[in-house]
């Protein structure tokens, strides 16, 4: 199973799905890629054994993805202070992997219901989702 690990900006939601994806599931290949610089070395600080940047790196990797993990900012065009292209928001979005995306509400996009989850306990949620895909309870 290759989960697919996306974040942007800083890293650091990348970073803490990265420590705890390792944690709860050590056989599971793991791929990071980041928008930019900064959010790639936050996740191979973390422990990923393979990361890229940039729109290129998102579009060939969600093919090998069995599993694609990032805030539910990597389907939406323009969005994460533009961090996100419309090229990399589609291939997420047309991949045939499985995505599990983080409800966060910031740049402009309000998910309702979710102010009072914790990045903890949504990063917990989406790891037990990872889990479950993998069929591992």
């Amino acid at each position: 199973m290759t989960v697919l690990v996306i974040d942007a900006q800083g890293g650091g939601i990348g970073r803490q799905l990265v420590l705890s994806i390792k944690q709860a599931l050590p056989d599971v290949e793991i791929l990071a890629v980041g928008t930019n610089a900064a959010a790639t070395a936050a996740m191979l600080k973390a422990g990923a054994p393979s990361a890229a940047t940039g729109e290129n790196a998102v579009v060939v990797c969600v093919g090998k993805a069995d599993i694609i993990v990032g805030p539910i900012g990597i389907v939406i065009a323009d969005s994460m202070l533009g961090e996100i292209t419309p090229k990399m928001a589609l291939a997420v979005a047309q991949s045939s992997a499985k995505r599990i995306l983080i409800p966060f509400s910031h740049c402009d996009t309000v998910i309702a219901g979710t102010e009072m989850a914790s990045t903890t306990d949504l990063i917990q949620k989406t790891v037990t989702e990872v889990k479950k895909s993998c069929g591992v309870s």
